[in-house]
């Protein structure tokens, strides 16, 4: 029946299928990665960028647990930035510019040193189920039949993608490369319900001939931060970028051709991304405002390319080397590619599991922009989780690797999916997570890898590297904690605290504002003895403390709640006191457990209430 079998099979080889196919690998399943082209895999399709505020947390978190983005961007980074660094740790973003050849090599390396992972380049054409509808494997264009046990669908923005440029039309999943409408069609005859999204992507320009001299530079941090554990320090040349920004002449021309704009001209349906809306949206829904902020991001080290970060368009051509032209320093630059909107087809997250395993189609997993995200790290973080999971399917096991959103911004990315589903393209931002002030990026190893020692996809470099720094913490804390002195003694060494007779540790006083590191080691001399990383952990502790025992007390009643589970087969009409409304919503999200039946939109407190009593209930009558 098939050519060839395997455990597991990833559809797609952008940032989601790389992911999933490492993880599912990592693992022990047997995994093959199918692609269009070997040669893309890891293509950064948008901005040459990895990071920022909230999505800087979730490449930290794909990272604890061994995952390959933070990696490939060191190895690839030729601009560092961490983000926010004026505010507390807990909203601080790392960020890294990437050498686009570089990132895409250092990926495939990366990919080809994982053990029991394959790569094929053919386009998935149809899935095949047995007849209890368990996914068993894929049909690609060539006609393979592939046999699997689970399957990770990561297409990205190619189900039935369709390039606008202006009037123009053209059927693609990014440039150059032909939609997926075959595996799109599979996918609705599975009565999933598709709708439509839409993306966008600047012009490329020519770095040559752009007058850099006249512009703001913005320089990178020195030295560079890395954005995984594992990197050293960062190997390649580092550059500099720019800022300009557009001018009312630019938004004058914008507004005198909106109707040539394929998203004002009504020619795309699907909603694009408030967070990172076009430069025709930022006119329109800003018309106050007389400039809006470009950065001039180079696109490698060997090549001239420069990405304008902030000027996406679906502007025809001519339109938008007058737009590129209106703008100070690029009064002379030629474009090299022209700015698109992409339009595609997602599915409804809410379809899927906490696992991101289909309710109604045992073995299926998607993950990334199919679930109506955007961004390269929230479809990593998504490609990771369901590739876990795809391997505890392969391998008999019921799928139950699951973040909580008090362990991890991945938890909150994937709750906010499954629970609320996705008006618009969904973005990672440090706001959406109750608990941010425990989930900072850097602590992202204490809280995460244990976790991924025991769901065995951690290797052995790591856990080595997180055992010395655990203990190292756990040391300094101890320290720190029964380090102190008397508020005479404080007053003493010039360290005002309040002359109420109580004794204070080193951890408690570090938190004051008005200790500068000079006083701080001054009656402390241990400070500097401890490694930046572990010194930089001690004083997030220390700052946060207070703030951190409110929120355990929170998330332990989270863990109690998250630990009741709903039945997937339960019916909400045998609810007592449940409204039609309640019935319908639970009945659409279906959540897992009680503590994500609170998290569905419009359930009230009354109807929490109503849904506990019965559920606990039902775990007496049951017991």
């Amino acid at each position: 029946m098939f050519d060839t079998t395997c455990d597991v099979v990833v559809i797609g080889g952008g940032h989601a299928g790389c992911e999933a196919a490492a993880a599912a690998a990592r693992c022990g399943a047997h995994t093959l990665l199918l692609t269009h082209r070997l040669e893309t895999i890891g293509e950064m399709s948008c901005n040459p960028a990895i990071g920022g505020i909230g999505k800087g947390h979730l490449v930290r978190e794909i990272d604890a647990l061994d995952g390959l983005m933070a990696r490939a961007a060191d190895a690839a980074g030729i601009h560092f930035k961490l983000l926010n660094r004026s505010k507390g740790p807990a909203v601080r973003g790392p960020r890294a510019q990437a050498d686009r050849r570089l990132y895409r090599e250092a990926m495939q390396a990366l990919l080809h040193a994982t053990l029991g992972l394959d790569l094929l380049a053919e386009a998935a054409e149809d899935l095949l189920f047995d007849p209890a509808g368990r996914i068993i494997g894929v049909v690609t264009a060539a006609g393979r039949r592939i046999g699997a046990a689970a399957v990770v669908i990561t297409t990205g923005t190619f189900l039935r993608g369709e390039i606008h440029i202006g009037e123009r039309r053209i059927p693609a999943g990014r440039v150059d490369e032909a939609p997926s409408v075959g595996l799109a069609d599979s996918l609705s005859r599975l009565g999933l319900p598709l709708a439509r999204l839409k993306t966008g992507t600047p012009p490329r320009l020519d770095g040559r001939s752009i007058d850099w001299a006249g512009l703001e530079a913005e320089l990178g941090d020195d030295p560079p931060e890395p954005l995984s554990w594992l990197t050293e320090r960062i190997a390649n040349r580092q550059v500099a970028c720019a800022i300009t920004a557009t001018t009312p002449a630019t938004h004058a021309l914008i507004r005198a051709n909106l109707h040539r704009s394929a998203v004002y001209g009504g020619r795309i349906a699907g909603t694009g991304p408030r967070y990172c809306p076009s430069i025709e949206d930022k006119v329109v829904r800003f018309a106050e405002r007389q400039r809006h902020q470009i950065f001039l991001e180079p696109e490698g080290l060997e090549d001239d390319t420069v990405y304008p970060n902030g000027i996406s368009t679906s502007l025809p051509e001519e339109i938008q080397a007058a737009l590129i032209a209106s703008i100070p320093g690029l009064e002379r630059a030629r474009i090299r590619r022209p700015g698109y909107a992409i339009e595609y087809d997602f599915v409804d997250p809410r379809s899927l599991l906490p696992t991101l395993e289909l309710r109604t189609t045992p073995g299926l997993f998607l993950a990334g922009q199919i679930n109506g995200t955007t961004g390269y790290e929230e479809a990593a973080a998504q490609g990771l989780m369901a590739g876990l999971n795809a391997a505890c399917r392969a391998g008999g096991t019921d799928p139950d690797r699951i973040l909580t959103r008090g362990e991890a911004y991945t938890g909150v990315l994937i709750d906010d999916l499954v629970l609320q589903g996705v008006t618009e393209p969904y973005r990672m931002l440090t706001a959406r997570s109750e608990y941010r002030l425990a989930l900072r990026a850097d602590n992202a190893g204490l809280r995460l890898t244990d976790r991924g020692l025991a769901w065995g996809c951690v290797g052995a470099d790591r856990a080595a590297q997180h055992a010395r720094f655990k203990a190292a913490v756990a040391d300094a804390l101890a320290r720190a904690r029964s380090d102190g002195r008397t508020p005479a003694q404080y007053a003493a060494a010039g360290v005002a605290v309040n002359q109420d007779g109580r004794w204070r540790s080193a951890l408690e006083v570090l938190a004051l504002p008005a200790l500068s590191p000079t006083d701080a080691e001054r009656l402390f001399p241990w400070l500097p003895d401890l490694p930046p990383k572990v010194r930089a952990e001690l004083e997030a502790q220390a700052l946060y403390a207070p703030y951190l025992e409110r929120q355990s007390a929170e998330l332990r009643i989270l863990e109690r709640e998250e630990k009741l589970p709903i039945p997937s087969a339960l019916d909400f009409t045998e609810v007592a006191g449940l409204s039609a409304e309640m019935r319908q919503r639970l009945a659409t999200s279906r959540p897992a457990t009680l503590g994500s039946a609170g998290r569905v939109p419009g359930i009230t407190p009354a109807a929490l209430a109503a849904l506990a009593v019965h559920l606990r209930r039902a775990e007496v009558r049951f017991t």
